[in-house]
């Protein structure tokens, strides 16, 4: 299941960097991507329901938080 998100509060490019490397790491994490400049994020997770998405979505958004605090994905 792949979606995207605005994802604002991020300082800098390497910030983004950083954040979708350690994304990716995650369990179920195909592929994440940051675009910096336009503050998107998309997200490919290995899945089969909407409940599961948003559980591992939880996890990115904690993950996210703990990296950049600032950071807000909607």
């Amino acid at each position: 299941m792949k979606k995207r998100f605005k994802i604002d509060g991020i300082d800098c490019a390497n910030c983004a960097v950083k954040l979708e490397d350690r994304i990716n790491k995650l369990d179920k994490v195909n592929e994440a991507t940051i675009n910096f400049m336009l503050s998107k994020m998309t997200i490919d997770i290995d899945c089969l329901t909407e409940e599961e998405f948003e559980n591992i979505m939880m996890e990115v958004r904690k993950l996210v938080k703990k990296i950049e605090p600032d950071a807000v994905i909607s």
